[in-house]
């Protein structure tokens, strides 16, 4: 009797000093965000004079840096620019995706396996060692920059290894072949097989890789850096590079600059928050 109740007050205490630690982690995690918030809602000679202090020890609170950032980002186009992006990247990657991780796991040839170990090797390339011959032939030589399709069309490339890796987990561990098999026998084709079939199973990885490349698409600032000029292209984090200026920065409408590019991503993540963890395990393990 003794041992259990030693035994499950350690557990106790262990279990504290976890949670504490997980709680120090979250702080040191959230700070630098916090504080972009914090300072969001400052003016700049506060900033400036106490970045770390908080809003109850400041005086001159406002949401003026928002007004401001609204109108100096062209909140509305850049917006618009980041949202047609993002959408037509993601859903063309999700699709493609999805039809060649199918096609790779039901069809074991030489072909797509070599197919699935060469996307899964390019995955290794930085992107850093190929922009400046990917901005040479296509600005250069083909003279296609500057478009949102080009942009769009980058997107969907440079995504493509990562999201027919977790697809074809996904699939290789969690789509039963007897269901295709009973399809065919009912009359399906292999595409209404996949449509009808395979695609809506494929809920959870899919929601897992629409917030994953929502994410990578909606907060880049790379590639679009180099595939747009026109400022009625830019998206939402180009139009953040605005508030610098040669010799200073208005910090306070970067920070809610910032803020104001970052809260559609975060509405979209909570919703989906639910099948992300689930989807990110299904696709990675057989």
């Amino acid at each position: 009797m003794k041992q259990t109740t030693v035994g499950g007050t350690k557990r106790k205490i262990w279990n504290a000093l976890a949670i504490a630690l997980l709680v120090i982690i979250f702080i040191a995690y959230m700070f630098p965000f916090l504080m972009v918030v914090i300072n969001s809602l400052k003016q700049k000679r506060d900033i400036i004079k106490s970045p770390f202090s908080w809003l109850f020890t400041i005086k001159g609170l406002s949401f003026d840096n928002f007004v401001k950032a609204f109108v100096q980002m062209d909140f509305l186009n850049a917006f618009k620019n980041s949202l047609i992006v993002t959408v037509c990247a993601t859903g063309l990657v999700t699709l493609l995706a999805a039809m060649l991780a199918y096609y790779i796991v039901r069809n074991k040839n030489a072909v797509s396996k070599f197919t699935f170990v060469l996307m899964v090797a390019s995955m290794i390339i930085p992107f850093q060692a190929i922009m400046i011959p990917l901005v040479s032939i296509y600005g250069g030589t083909l003279n296609v920059l500057n478009h949102r399709i080009t942009l769009i069309f980058m997107h969907t490339g440079f995504s493509m290894a990562m999201s027919v890796f977790m697809f074809h987990g996904f699939i290789n561990g969690n789509i039963p072949i007897a269901l295709e098999e009973a399809a065919v026998i009912d009359g399906c084709s292999h595409t209404q097989t996949f449509f009808k079939i395979v695609f809506p199973l494929l809920k959870p990885i899919i929601s897992t890789m629409v917030i994953l490349n929502s994410l990578a698409f909606w907060n880049d600032f790379l590639l679009p850096s180099l595939v747009l000029t026109d400022k009625k292209l830019l998206t939402l984090p180009l139009s953040t590079y605005s508030f610098y200026g040669t010799y200073s920065a208005d910090y306070g409408t970067i920070m809610a600059g910032l803020l104001l590019c970052v809260m559609p991503i975060l509405i979209l993540y909570v919703v989906l928050q639910k099948q992300i963890i689930g989807g990110v395990v299904a696709g990675a393990v057989k």
